[in-house]
């Protein structure tokens, strides 16, 4: 492992009752990097996560941390924000915060006070003293953000943080994950809406029937990919549009095309064959969004994408 990989996932395989849930899986974490774990229901995810947090044991392969001399995870420098919500309702915000905290080796005195400053920032200090049964579910998915990250870990698993949250409070989870990646934090990430996925993480990992499908950084996956999107606002009769054979799918209305170009196309191969025939008044191309790429390689049902730098790499090998 580099200085710089906080966490190193080889060959990790597990099975439940002859059912691969995991196989041969590797992956590796950086510090101060936001790492994407993504794939559809029933894709291996959760069992991955519970290896690495070390509650189930991989049948084979190896998970290791750079914190530790002998690699083994030391819970005190990892967070854990779980998609099941595990927060104690008959409990006071504060003695929880308190509790779970003294779990991770902190100070019950420093944790009480670190707790409140974060309540005050997320505007939640009214409830410090308050039963969590008295917080909406909102409220109560922040206190359990606050617990993951209270006692400052080098490493934090978030498992779906934006789940029932509102468009302002997904902002507010957004702003704190990059903050921890500002910090060196290295986080895991794993979240259904893609959309917002792809506005945070550096690189994924896409996981499904328990293999690796899609895994590299998401810029260089994203120019790899060999499809473009032109958006076209034209003056003029579009229709021939829909019939160029360099095209995979049009749509056309009110002078604004939307366009998915074949495989292989060349955004510049697809403008020579309609200037002069329409009067461009404005043009965008782009990669298509994660969301799309996500759809596409699980419908698919492929093993790694090409595109894939650390696949490259590993075929070098």
């Amino acid at each position: 492992m580099t200085s710089e990989t906080i966490l190193h996932v080889a060959h990790v395989r597990k099975s439940f009752n002859g059912t691969k849930a995991v196989d041969d899986v590797s992956f590796t974490v950086q510090k101060g990097e936001i790492f994407g774990l993504l794939g559809p229901n029933g894709a291996g995810k959760t069992t991955l996560i519970r290896m690495i947090l070390g509650i189930f044991q991989p049948d084979s392969g190896e998970i290791k941390f750079s914190f530790s001399p002998d690699g083994r995870l030391l819970p005190e420098r990892v967070g854990y924000l779980p998609e099941e919500r595990g927060l104690y309702d008959n409990r006071r915000v504060c003695d929880a915060l308190v509790f779970l905290a003294s779990l991770k080796g902190m100070d019950a005195h420093l944790a009480r006070e670190r707790a409140f400053l974060w309540l005050q920032r997320l505007q939640l200090e009214k409830y410090f003293y308050r039963n969590i049964r008295e917080l909406s579910k909102g409220m109560q998915q922040k206190i359990q953000f606050v617990a993951a990250i209270l006692h400052e870990p080098e490493f934090v698993i978030l498992d779906e943080p934006f789940a029932g949250l509102d468009p302002v409070n997904q902002d507010i989870f957004r702003e704190l994950i990059l903050e921890l990646r500002a910090r060196g934090t290295a986080v895991l990430l794993s979240a259904h809406q893609m959309h917002l996925v792809e506005d945070l993480v550096d690189r994924i990992f896409l996981i499904n029937k328990g293999r690796e499908i899609l895994y590299g950084k998401l810029r260089e996956i994203k120019h790899n990919w060999r499809e473009d999107w032109v958006t076209l606002d034209f003056r003029g009769d579009g229709e021939f549009l829909k019939e160029s054979s360099l095209v995979r799918s049009a749509q056309i209305e009110n002078g604004r095309a939307q366009l998915i170009l074949k495989e292989g196309v060349r955004p510049e191969e697809f403008l020579a064959t309609i200037v002069g025939k329409i009067e461009i008044e404005q043009i965008a191309i782009r990669k298509p969004p994660l969301h799309h790429i996500f759809v596409e390689m699980v419908t698919r049902g492929e093993g790694p994408h090409p595109g894939s730098s650390e696949e490259r790499e590993r075929g070098r090998g």
